[in-house]
């Protein structure tokens, strides 16, 4: 019996071997080597997240007033290129209510295919406008047709270090905001730990005189 069981093991043996052999001959034919390792067949590896190439970069950009506006992408805050269009002669008032505009048209359109594929997004919602100061209002500020508290964290972070940020509200990391609607403004800073983690809170923020 015990030569029974070890003549079915090399017969067993073998046939193993021989089937190895086969299958290393077939796989050789196809031009692939054999290997006794595992290997596992991932998917090709997409972009790197919140990165674009100086080329997407690029495309954004039109022969207009070059800017930046505030995307969201892997839950904070990053910049991107865009333009506004302003009219030459405009005074410096109404400059700052269209550059104002543009920015918000800008953060509530699509990301472009490059911006879809490198994970940024926007919860800016479409349709805002703004108007500049009323009088006795700080000649920067700019009122929004939706108050600005009433909009979700993230868009509020993103039109305020927008506008902090740009020839809309001087470019002194601050923006005095308020809606159409009410008296009040608050001025907003864009803040590092807001860029870095909009959905924490509303940016940080002081009430100014208004009439």
């Amino acid at each position: 019996m015990l030569d029974v069981r070890v003549r079915g093991s090399r017969v067993r043996g073998v046939r193993v071997l021989t089937a190895t052999g086969v299958l290393a001959g077939l796989l050789a034919g196809c031009g692939i080597r054999a290997t006794q390792v595992p290997t596992d067949f991932a998917p090709a590896p997409s972009m790197v997240p919140c990165e674009l190439s100086v080329t997407d970069i690029a495309t954004q950009a039109t022969p207009s007033m070059p800017v930046e506006v505030f995307l969201l992408c892997s839950g904070a805050l990053v910049r991107v290129n865009r333009s506004v269009q302003v009219a030459e002669g405009t005074d410096e008032p109404a400059r700052r209510v269209v550059v104002a505009q543009g920015l918000l048209d800008a953060l509530a359109g699509d990301p472009s295919d490059a911006e879809d594929e490198a994970g940024y997004d926007t919860a800016v919602p479409s349709g805002l406008t703004v108007t500049g100061p009323r009088p006795g209002d700080p000649e920067d500020a700019l009122r929004l047709s939706t108050a600005p508290d009433s909009l979700p964290k993230y868009a509020l972070a993103q039109i305020v270090c927008t506008f902090a940020d740009s020839a809309a509200a001087g470019d002194n990391g601050s923006v005095a905001l308020g809606s159409t609607s009410a008296e009040s403004l608050r001025r907003y800073e864009c803040t590092p730990e807001t860029q870095s983690d909009p959905g924490a809170g509303n940016p940080p923020s002081t009430e100014v005189g208004g009439t």
